[in-house]
């Protein structure tokens, strides 16, 4: 009596089974002498309708409107920055002294998110543009330029009409907001990104982070180019004064592992100051000294007239130098190395009110887990000539020590 069920469900699944086959093979055969399936199956069919031949042939070689040339040359990028920075010193203020883009410690981060729209130009004569938008808890604010900023955690942090003119061997133009051409490390984005996390004393204090204005670039041979601009300052999407900054920069490749790159900018910076009382000279080398091996460095010198806050009326000198190494030990892990010093010693800079000395050492092992994303730790030991870092309960001391996990997408 308990397998009558089982049976009985076994009869009706064959019934069903033989049922749906040879329905299947009606269609088919009616399918082949041209009869309508609905129809071979018994079922009741619409009258046929009638098709006007000429309104399909009309339809199928109707031509389909094309997507502006404009649209298909705009390239899409991306970039985005997740970290974590642990301070050992752990601060009341959960703030790591000195830093400017990794300032937050013992805190997830969201670092940036960046969207860059650009129409990349070639050829003389063409036309371009590019705008990098930017959110995030870290990087955006501490970009933004005077006059020009679209929220707390967002930022235009570029904005350029591009141009490439049809002399020699290009001249190209660049109107608008544009990144700084000094330096050896940049704020990031996916055409570039520093070898280590945090960035440099010199990067975050001895130069300037965006200009705004027009800058010209000129390839004089395969070795040598230059660039001049005429901007409205450091940091400045709207002047402050009524003079203008004036800036240049020479690139000599001699041979092919090495390059020299020697910039400066100088002009009235602070607000309503005439004249260039403001001046700052940068050099950057590098040497590919084997495939797997790039080493670099980075000097600064920079002086500003009476402003001077340890001896008033005199002039205000900062300077300092970096070297970075980046070792590719396989085609996904890498070491970089950084040590620098940097000395304020006009009190200026740092807004140490004193004569301040700070250096650095990081170590950034890195490992790339596909061709869009890295995770990275950076490990860096700070120490300065005074006790301008801090710890616990607010004691103050000379020493600072911080250990970063950092993930980042690249597109």
């Amino acid at each position: 009596m308990e397998r009558r069920p089982a049976r009985l469900i076994s009869v009706t699944f064959a019934f069903a089974l033989a049922t749906f086959i040879a329905a299947s093979a009606a269609a088919q055969s009616a399918t082949q002498a041209g009869v309508p399936v609905a129809l071979a199956a018994g079922v009741k069919a619409d009258p046929p309708v009638k098709v006007d031949a000429a309104k399909v042939d009309s339809a199928v070689t109707a031509p389909v409107a094309p997507i502006p040339t404009l649209l298909t040359e705009i390239q899409a990028n991306a970039f985005s920055s997740f970290g974590y920075t642990y301070n050992m010193n752990s601060p009341v203020s959960r703030l790591n002294g000195y830093r400017v883009f990794d300032s937050d410690a013992n805190t997830f981060s969201v670092d940036v998110a960046e969207l860059v729209l650009q129409r990349v130009i070639t050829k003389p004569g063409e036309t371009g543009f590019r705008m990098d938008l930017e959110v995030g808890g870290a990087i955006p604010q501490k970009s933004q330029a005077l006059g020009l900023s679209i929220g707390q955690g967002a930022d235009l942090q570029q904005a350029v009409l591009s141009y490439l003119a049809p002399v020699g061997h290009g001249l190209r133009l660049d109107f608008g907001k544009f990144v700084t051409p000094l330096g050896y490390e940049v704020i990031e984005g996916y055409d570039g990104y520093n070898d280590n996390y945090s960035r440099s004393f010199l990067f975050n204090y001895a130069i300037p982070f965006t200009h705004t204005g027009v800058k010209a670039s000129y390839a004089l041979n395969s070795a040598v180019s230059a660039m001049l601009m005429v901007v409205n300052g450091w940091d400045n999407a709207r002047d402050n004064n009524s003079g203008k900054s004036i800036g240049g920069q020479l690139t000599v490749v001699p041979v092919a592992p090495v390059s020299v790159i020697l910039s400066y900018v100088g002009g009235p910076e602070k607000t309503d100051t005439t004249g260039y009382v403001r001046h700052m000279y940068d050099v950057v080398a590098t040497w590919k000294v084997a495939d797997a091996l790039t080493l670099g460095i980075n000097g600064d010198y920079g002086v500003e007239n009476g402003a001077s806050l340890v001896t008033p009326g005199t002039s205000a000198v900062w300077k300092g130098i970096a070297g970075y190494a980046r070792l590719d030990a396989t085609s996904k892990f890498s070491l970089a190395l950084r040590g620098e010093t940097f000395q304020d010693g006009g009190g200026t800079r740092l807004a140490a009110g004193s004569a301040a000395t700070v250096s650095e050492f990081t170590l950034t092992p890195s490992y790339k887990v596909g061709s869009h994303f890295v995770v990275r730790s950076d490990v860096r030991f700070d120490h300065a000539n005074l006790p301008l870092f801090t710890k616990d309960a607010g004691i103050a001391t000379s020493n600072q020590r911080t250990v970063t996990f950092n993930a980042i997408f690249v597109y």
